[in-house]
């Protein structure tokens, strides 16, 4: 579809172009928001709150510490692995005013997934929190990383609250194995040392890497997208236009529940918000819901950042149901389908309705979005602005309106390449510039777009194509039914049949029942032969459920 075809069809106030050269790199919007919003909170974390000018001076610490009292240079790649905490946010920004590349690592990396993108990225610094260190003693020696800087979770406290907080994790719930990493540095005592030296602005090219963001290695090795400062720069423009349909600046709190190190959080929390002088209220660890929803009892907050498991669990609370919503203006959901059932619980208990974007890691990340106020349930939304979509077909040819094909998207915000692996990006990204993203979507003569399942996941019955995503947006519209995968097995007589993993609240419910919900719901051959209860589904830990996992363990069976 070209541009036009998009723009005739988008709501009043939505933006249809960006400039993408209007600023010369992330670290010049840094420099102008952290003044122009000095006194405002930027991060809350654990009850101790950020302001913009503190995080401006403690990056500039970092930042001095890593040009004076290491041997990093312009360009180094530095690893961060820490999960929602104040150390974030300083760490990302002091790096990056370091002039070097940040890798974001998942702090629940295995040691072999550790040791795969320190070595894949070539990177010669780590920041880890103290409760994953002992995994990386393991790790470091085995790469080339010079420098280490620990952290623990309470080092941006008050010395009372932090010893408290530090003792707690360490001595009484044992979250923070012994560990011995030789010259390892406590990053207080490198904030100590960077603010008593002053550290050199490195001016960065728009067309530099400013973060390498690992793919979630679910279909195969983990590729490193080279994200440029243009790249993060243009999706932080396409978003801003569109949260200020409904968010003022410098007057919000948004909740952070997912992690910043994914590129989801990252430029919402770490991009569009700081831009507008708001405010994140960071939680390190979502998956603790009663603790959770402590923290937003306290706050008063307009915004809210989740995804659909998520949504699922925090309904299911009696004492998240009695908050108070009042100020909820904004919800938006990407990183898994949202299924009908999930949006209709949110806006039942906040009154407000989620608006379900799409994107990906090589997009930095967002591609398109529910506009505020003409959300389309069960679509991702229009393009944002300067992005044109089409779909094609297995030959690579524009489908009409209305067919399902593979989605492929142009824009300012898609990736220079994967790190290191042209012929990984020459299969991506195509001679003209548009990136296939091997998801099989539509696009309606409304302009919205509906992704109708990833190209992989698709289940061939007989013939017919099964997208999994209708069918578990069946199976938990059951009111007994929490969450369900849906993937194919092996069938001698139709190719595949459907098979369906069901976490039930209801012990007695049976997987009869099961089917015959569907069958009242869904075509005959897409209606599940086969049911199996779990306790809970495989996900990474953003909380997206994991299909790859469970086809694997079916292969298994059948070899």
């Amino acid at each position: 579809m070209n541009e036009q075809f998009f723009q005739e069809r988008y709501p009043e106030g939505y933006p249809s172009s960006i400039d993408p050269d209007k600023y010369e790199s992330v670290v010049e919007i840094f420099d102008s928001f952290v003044k122009r919003f000095s006194a405002n909170p930027a991060f809350t974390c654990l009850g101790q709150t950020l302001t913009y000018a503190e995080l401006d001076e403690k990056s500039a610490a970092f930042a001095a510490y890593l040009q004076n009292n290491t041997t990093l240079q312009a360009g180094d790649r530095i690893a961060v692995q820490l999960p929602n905490i104040l150390q974030y946010p300083i760490v990302v920004f002091g790096a990056m005013r370091a002039g070097m590349v940040v890798v974001n690592t998942n702090p629940l990396y295995t040691e072999r997934e550790m040791e795969h993108q320190f070595n894949d990225s070539g990177a010669k610094a780590l920041v880890v929190l103290a409760n994953m260190a002992d995994k990386a003693a393991k790790v470091v020696p085995n790469t080339g990383i010079k420098h280490v800087i620990v952290t623990n979770v309470g080092d941006m406290h008050g010395t009372v609250k932090r010893v408290l907080i530090n003792s707690v994790l360490k001595y009484v719930k044992k979250e923070v194995p012994a560990f011995d990493i030789p010259g390892a540095v406590p990053l207080r005592k490198a904030l100590a040392q960077g603010a008593s030296r002053s550290f050199k602005p490195v001016k960065a090219d728009r067309n530099d890497v400013a973060v390498l963001q690992y793919t979630g290695g679910t279909t195969g090795v983990a590729k490193g997208a080279m994200l440029t400062h243009r790249n993060l720069i243009s999706n932080m423009l396409q978003c801003h236009g569109l949260f200020t349909m409904v968010l003022s600046e410098g007057q919000e709190t948004v909740i952070a529940p997912l992690p910043l190190y994914h590129i989801y959080a990252f430029t919402v929390h770490c991009m569009v918000l700081l831009q507008t002088g708001n405010h994140s209220v960071l939680i390190p660890n979502p998956r603790d819901i009663p603790g959770f929803i402590k923290t937003l009892e306290k706050e008063k907050f307009s915004g809210f950042v989740g995804l659909n498991t998520l949504f699922v669990a925090l309904c299911g609370q009696e004492s998240f149901r009695n908050i108070d919503f009042s100020a909820l203006k904004l919800t938006i959901s990407g990183g898994m389908a949202l299924t009908k059932d999930a949006a209709d619980q949110w806006k039942q208990v906040t009154g407000c309705d989620i608006a379900e974007g799409f994107g990906m890691t090589e997009t930095s990340p967002v591609v398109s979005f529910n506009p505020p106020g003409h959300i389309k349930l069960g679509t991702i939304g229009m393009p944002v602005a300067s992005t044109l979509c089409k779909v094609i077909d297995e030959e690579g040819n524009e489908l009409p309106i209305g067919e399902a094909g593979e989605l492929c998207v142009k824009g300012p915000q898609v990736m220079k390449g994967y790190w290191q692996r042209p012929e990984a990006t020459a299969e991506t990204i195509t001679e003209d510039g548009w990136l296939k993203t091997g998801d099989m979507a539509v696009i309606s003569e409304d302009g919205y777009m509906k992704i109708v399942d990833r190209k992989k996941d698709m289940i061939i019955v007989s013939g017919f194509n099964v997208y999994p995503n209708e069918v578990e947006d069946v199976v938990v519209s059951h009111p007994d039914i929490v969450e369900a995968a849906a993937i194919g097995i092996p069938d001698p007589k139709s190719s595949e049949a459907v098979k369906v993993f069901v976490v039930s609240k209801n012990q007695d419910l049976t997987a009869a029942a099961v089917k015959d919900w569907c069958r009242e719901r869904l075509t005959a051959y897409k209606v599940p032969r086969h049911i199996e209860f779990r306790d809970e589904l495989p996900k990474t830990n953003v909380g997206k459920i994991l299909r790859r996992e469970l086809r694997d363990e079916e292969l298994a069976k059948h070899n």
